[in-house]
């Protein structure tokens, strides 16, 4: 019997009852690593639960219905999600297929590795963005290309929802996000600045074949900023890497990107 800790996959949803059966059928064959579900819906008439209800029906035990308990928005329910998970690793994933699951089980490992946040990468080589609107890739693509390589973020896609994290260091770095998607930036600035280590591999993103997007650029633009420029902040030493008891990997999945030691200045948790 494993002793390595189960994952968990947040999915925050809206109306996604057109993509969740094909959803779950890709994690179900994509990922070989234990997990479990948190499916966080904001309002009960949300047609992905009763989807989502008829797989638990059906015998699906590893999924859970859990109601947005800070109000509407996609922000408010992956922080619902993620404060759900008491420990061990947790997974961000989008409901509408845009993210490659056939990486989370190199994620899950690179965990295991002792990494506290290991990001899903669309510009590093070998990762991909394929649609959406252009003024919204440019932003993105710029905004992770330059925190890589002006100051040091050991990864080229900070604003990537696509992120496992370490529950412990999520809880410690307290979320503080209100708005839009800006949470996987504000929890990738914070961990480099606490010394966190920070690992990234290439993924494949696709734009949404079904339902709504809920992206609004100019309305969360201002708060994407507050984040990227709290990554310029001083930041403290390095941590040791976190041990995981009796954890073992299935392989050696390098890590392709890791935190540079030589920059590192004293600061205050942020």
């Amino acid at each position: 019997m494993s002793s390595s800790p189960q994952l968990t996959l947040v999915i925050p949803v809206y109306n996604e009852g057109a993509n969740f059966a094909a959803l779950w059928n890709e994690l179900a064959s994509s990922i070989k690593t234990p997990f479990t579900t948190l499916v966080v819906y904001d309002f009960d008439a949300d047609n992905t639960v009763p989807v989502a209800q008829q797989i638990i029906n059906g015998g699906e035990t590893r999924i859970k219905l859990v109601r947005n308990k800070y109000g509407r928005g996609v922000t408010n329910a992956i922080k619902t999600g993620l404060e759900a998970v008491e420990s061990g690793p947790v997974l961000v994933t989008m409901a509408d297929l845009s993210d490659e699951m056939t990486q989370v089980d190199r994620m899950y490992e690179l965990y295991l590795q002792g990494y506290d946040l290991v990001c899903g990468s669309r510009y590093m080589k070998g990762g991909r963005l394929i649609g959406g609107p252009f003024l919204k890739q440019l932003m993105s693509r710029m905004s992770g290309l330059t925190l890589h390589w002006f100051r040091g973020v050991p990864t080229h896609d900070a604003t990537n929802s696509f992120k496992l994290y370490d529950a412990a260091m999520v809880h410690d770095l307290k979320v503080e996000s209100v708005a839009g998607f800006e949470l996987g930036l504000e929890l990738t600035a914070k961990a480099f600045l606490n010394g966190y280590r920070i690992a990234e591999i290439p993924s494949t993103w696709r734009d949404r074949t079904a339902g709504t997007s809920r992206f609004r650029i100019m309305q969360w633009l201002p708060h994407y900023l507050k984040w990227y420029f709290h990554a310029f902040r001083p930041r403290l030493p390095m941590r040791p890497l976190r041990r995981t008891p009796g954890a073992t990997t299935k392989s050696n999945a390098p890590a392709v990107v890791s935190q540079n030691h030589e920059r590192t200045t004293e600061g205050a948790k942020l």
